[in-house]
């Protein structure tokens, strides 16, 4: 939050960090997810980086609205320095995620305290549910200064695949691409997004057993057993196409780091009311 009357700005982050600055925070360093739905709420990053999976070149498909919004990528921001950073001009916060609630996810806290700027670390982890989530950037949003973005887009996008998931009742299977002889296949709950598809009526399939907490790491036989009539692949760059397509099923492309903003959120609930709704079917 801001205080309006002397220009202080305050927030908690979701390691329960409490940051200060002298004045709100305007020339924001972001991860790319965060930073896309940063910009999807108001608040423009000066630039963003990437995750360890990430290269010299911004990902598309995590890419949201930056690059039409022209913000700089920097690359992946455990090779982030100082001089880098500078090509993008002063920055007074920089904000990433958490997975464990603990530590930043995709950048070094060191490289941040030689900005002298507040580290934000947001969870996008599955101690929060996916509306817990968005509400929390809004939060952030909110507190730089950007107005509150409207959910009724959610709600609506909600209802329509809760209507799609209860007509066709398929059976739906979140995985990520390894190669020829690997495949990870997403445990539901581990998830977020998809945990919040279970909850909208959508049969996702749990891959059983085995080590993982948020993948099941095996092979394309075991996956096309599952017989899932709808495969949601992961489509980021590091990841690799589907070798194999489960008899009869079709394939619609997910992104296991949408941005948690309404607009995106929505996107991807229409996206998949439409994959559910193909006549093909």
């Amino acid at each position: 939050m801001s205080d309006t009357s002397t220009g202080a700005w305050a927030f908690t982050d979701d390691r329960g960090t409490g940051l200060t600055a002298a004045r709100r925070p305007e020339r924001v360093l972001a991860y790319v997810r965060a930073g896309a739905a940063l910009l999807d709420l108001g608040v423009r990053p000066v630039a963003v980086y990437g995750s360890g999976h990430d290269g010299e070149l911004l990902d598309p498909v995590k890419a949201g609205a930056l690059a039409a919004a022209g913000v700089p990528y920097l690359g992946p921001g455990r090779t982030l320095t100082h001089a880098r950073v500078a090509e993008a001009g002063e920055v007074d916060l920089v904000v990433d995620v958490t997975y464990d609630g603990k530590s930043p996810y995709a950048l070094d806290e060191a490289l941040a305290e030689g900005l002298a700027a507040p580290l934000v670390a947001l969870s996008v982890g599955n101690e929060l549910t996916l509306p817990a989530i968005v509400a929390r950037f809004g939060e952030l949003a909110g507190s730089l200064g950007a107005a509150d973005a409207a959910t009724g887009r959610v709600a609506d996008a909600e209802a329509a695949l809760r209507a799609a998931a209860g007509r066709g009742g398929l059976r739906v299977l979140a995985l990520s691409g390894a190669g020829p002889e690997q495949v990870h296949l997403a445990r539901p709950q581990a998830w977020p997004e998809l945990a919040r598809l279970a909850e909208l009526g959508v049969r996702l399939l749990d891959p059983g057993p085995g080590p993982g907490a948020n993948w099941l790491t095996t092979d394309w036989e075991y996956a096309v057993g599952l017989a899932p009539d709808l495969v949601l692949f992961d489509s980021r760059a590091n990841a690799v196409p589907p070798h194999t397509v489960p008899p009869g099923a079709r394939l619609t492309p997910w992104n296991p780091e949408t941005p948690p903003s309404p607009p995106a959120v929505a996107r991807f609930f229409q996206d998949l009311t439409a994959a559910l709704e193909d006549p093909a079917a």
